[in-house]
Formats: structure tokens, C-alpha cells, sequence
């Protein structure tokens, strides 16, 4: 019996209004089945699918619901989301009331026939409705005239994403529907139950993020054309950062301590502590390359982690600096101590007297002159500086002189063997200093 009130349903909004009540089988039908579902032959009479319910009166209420079956890719290179959902809305129309308390669900087909809402996904970038085996469409006809429009729908969409604190970031996005044409003296969007419309999202399980939380609004989209109805859906997602835990910051942070395994060698171990430093550094470079690989579109954002890795990488080249530093000192200190032989095998031995001799004297000679030459610019401070007979100019020239001195010799490496002492205490605390305030900073603010 419900086949010939579809196929009636179906025909009746084909034919023009004058002839749908003037058909003999249009009273044959009514009269046999009006126990059953009166009133329905005649839904359609006067209908027209091109206006609005309450055209040219009050606006039309339309309340949704979401269900939200997946979002299967966030990408944070081309800053959008794909999500599949389910769209639900709901609406009045008084020209399709009947009689009785049943509703029916009719062929998904019949919505060409039937006036819908216009409604688009915002800031959507690409969407397709699912026609696997047919079009995914619902169409619920309840006898108050309430119709329900439930669509399949997979929507790739834009959302804005900071990653300046990558990945220790939380990232917010929306889903936002819109009335392409009907403004809100035509139609206003409601939710069907507020933050209860949305389900699903609380139950998705994504690879990097996790749901935080999320909520709806109901705002207004103010156009060139008119003020527009606009519906909300807001959540966060909070990425997981033991992945990257476990990938980039500890082998970071692992590299950084095999650096310092150089301050216990000694500084005469040149190829070992040159080995070091030389391969932490490579490798900490490998390592900063491969974490920009993968956002290779957003390098233009500063993010955490590469504030990390840079901070890493600052004090395994510290290390190999600290090296070159002091095994320079060290061999500049070896050679003033050192003095100069001569060959041993080509030379008598009177002769090596002779210039053993020679070369004492003449070390003791320009000792003695470069003694003479400190005590001079010593006590030239308080003593030729303050010379009445002087200049102007050679008072100025000699203080700067003394002291830059004093800047020289302050910065002056005198036992080079303390600065390996030093580090093997300066760079851990260091390096533990800057962790608390980089974990504080990208965690807490």
C-alpha cells in the first residue's frame, strides 16, 4: 500500500495543480485508503519547491546535528583537516502536513522535488557527498510537516594553525555551515540541542592529537549582500609530544652529553677529542635537517622544537670550540717555555757550548728588556699618564693603552688545563639551566 502512495507522491508533483484533483483515480484512491493515511494525496497540491516555507512571513527554523564519523589527516603544511560527517537538519514546512502520527521515509530522489536549506561548509577547500551504492541522502517526513535532511559528507577544510610552539602545541579548528543565499530575515540556524548536536568527536582517535574539547556557537556572517546565519563547530586538539619525545629530543639531548665526553681527555689526544666534537656536530646536523623534513612547507615559522635543536647544537659546537681554545693556549704556553736547540748530530760539542751560551744571553738580555718594558707600562698609569710634561693627546693614548692591558690579561688563558676543569661543570649546568626555562616557557605560557 505504501508503494502506491509513493508512486502517487511521486506523480502528483509532476502533474500541474489544475488536473491533480480532477484525475478519476485520484478519488478512487483517497476513498479506498483515507483510514490509513488521509490526507496524503493532496501534499503536494499548490507546492512549489522554488520558495520557501512562510514566503513572505516569518523565517524558517532549521536546527542541525553533526555526527562526526572521522578525521582521517591533519596537515600542518597545508594548514587543513579532511573530516567525514554526518549532517542533520531539521525544518518545518506547513505545506506538507497530513493527518495521522507516522512518518515516512521517502526516496532519497524525491529532494530535487522538495525545497531544502542552501546551506555550505565554510573555508571548505574540497567536499563530495558519498553516492556508494546510492547517494548517501535521508529524506524523513513527519505529519507536523518537520522534514529531516540527513547528508554523508567529506570535507576538507581549512584551520589556521600557530606552530610556533610545535609540537608542543594545541591547535584550534572549526567547522563552520553557512546559508549560501537566504539571509537571516529568510532563514535562522539553530543547534538542535546545543553542545549535545555534535557526537562522535569525543570518540575519534587520531594519530598525533588527542580532542581536548569542544563546543558550539551560533554568530552571524556580516556580507556585501545581507547578514548571513552561520553555525559553529569549535574544538582543540592537543598533540602528542612523546613521539617526538622519544625521536628528536633525546637523541638531541644524548648528543649534547657525548659532547662533553671530550673535557675527561686529555688535551695531548688530538685526533680523539677532534673525532668528538666533529661527529657530534655531523650528526646534530642529520638530525635538525631530517625534523624539518617533514614540514618542509612551514619553515617560515620559528617553532620549538628548531629552538631546541639550535640550542643543541650550540653547545656541541661550544665544545669543539672549547677544545680548539685550549689546545691552543696550551701549545702557545709549551713554546715560550721550550727553548730553541740546535742540531745535536751536526754541531761539536764546544760548539753547542758556544751556542747554548749565546742564546742564554740573549734571552736573559730581551727578558731583561721585556721586564723593563712591563714595568714601564705598569707603572705608567700612575706615573707617565700623570705626567705634567705630557700631551693631551699622549696622556689619552697611553691610559686606553693600559687598559686595553688589563682587558688582555683578564681575558688571558694562564693554565689552560682549568678551562676542560671548568667546563666539565659550566656546560652541564648550563645546559640544564636553559631546559628549565625552555620546558617552562613552551609548556606553561
Amino acid at each position: 500500500m505504501f508503494c502506491r502512495y509513493f508512486c502517487f507522491f511521486s506523480l502528483c508533483l509532476f502533474l500541474p495543480t489544475q488536473r491533480r484533483c480532477s484525475l478519476g483515480h485520484v478519488s478512487d484512491l483517497h476513498s479506498s485508503d483515507a483510514t490509513s493515511l488521509p490526507g496524503f494525496e493532496n501534499l503536494t497540491m499548490g507546492y512549489n519547491k522554488y520558495l520557501r516555507p512562510y514566503f513572505g512571513g516569518e523565517p524558517v527554523q532549521i536546527a542541525m546535528s553533526l555526527d562526526i564519523a572521522s578525521i582521517s589527516s591533519i596537515s600542518e603544511s597545508d594548514m587543513d583537516y579532511t573530516a567525514t560527517i554526518y549532517l542533520r537538519q531539521r525544518w518545518t514546512d506547513p505545506r506538507l502536513v497530513f493527518h495521522g502520527n507516522k512518518s515516512f521515509t521517502l526516496d532519497a530522489r524525491l529532494v530535487e522535488l522538495l525545497w531544502v536549506p542552501d546551506t555550505y561548509i565554510v573555508e571548505s577547500k574540497r567536499s563530495f557527498l558519498h553516492d556508494v551504492t546510492v547517494g548517501n541522502r535521508l529524506i524523513r517526513l513527519f505529519s507536523n510537516g518537520t522534514i529531516l535532511y540527513a547528508l554523508r559528507i567529506t570535507t576538507t577544510v581549512a584551520c589556521n594553525m600557530d606552530l610556533s610552539k610545535y609540537p608542543m602545541d594545541t591547535q584550534t579548528c572549526r567547522l563552520q555551515l553557512e546559508s549560501w543565499g537566504y539571509d537571516e530575515n529568510d532563514v535562522i540556524f539553530t543547534w538542535l540541542r546545543g553542545n549535545d548536536s555534535v557526537h562522535g568527536i569525543e570518540k575519534l582517535r587520531l594519530s598525533q592529537y588527542t580532542v581536548e574539547r569542544y563546543y558550539t556557537l551560533v554568530s552571524k556572517s556580516q556580507q556585501e549582500t545581507g547578514s548571513y546565519p552561520r553555525l559553529i563547530l569549535q574544538f582543540e586538539l592537543r598533540r602528542n609530544v612523546l613521539y617526538f619525545i622519544l625521536e628528536t629530543y633525546v637523541p638531541s639531548t644524548l648528543l649534547v652529553m657525548l659532547s662533553w665526553v671530550s673535557f675527561w681527555i686529555t688535551l695531548d689526544s688530538v685526533p680523539a677529542r677532534t673525532c668528538i666534537g666533529v661527529t657530534t656536530v655531523l650528526s646534530m646536523t642529520t638530525l635538525m635537517i631530517g625534523s624539518r623534513s617533514s614540514l618542509s612547507k612551514t619553515n617560515c615559522f620559528i617553532k620549538a622544537i628548531d629552538v631546541y635543536l639550535g640550542i643543541c647544537f650550540s653547545f656541541i659546537f661550544g665544545a669543539l670550540v672549547e677544545y680548539a681554545v685550549a689546545h691552543y693556549s696550551s701549545s702557545q704556553k709549551c713554546a715560550a717555555k721550550t727553548p730553541q736547540e740546535g742540531p745535536a748530530n751536526e754541531l761539536t760539542k764546544e760548539m753547542e757550548e758556544v751556542n747554548i751560551t749565546n742564546i742564554l744571553n740573549h734571552s736573559i738580555t730581551s727578558y731583561k728588556r721585556k721586564i723593563s718594558f712591563t714595568s714601564i707600562e705598569i707603572s705608567s698609569d700612575n706615573v707617565n699618564c700623570r705626567d705634567l710634561t705630557m700631551k693631551t693627546h699622549e696622556k689619552i693614548k697611553c691610559v686606553l693603552r693600559n687598559k686595553m692591558h688589563r682587558i688582555i690579561g683578564y681575558f688571558t688563558i694562564q693554565n689552560p688545563s682549568n678551562v676542560d676543569h671548568y667546563s666539565k661543570l659550566l656546560f652541564p649546568l648550563f645546559f640544564m639551566l636553559v631546559n628549565v626555562f625552555y620546558w617552562a616557557y613552551y609548556l606553561y605560557f
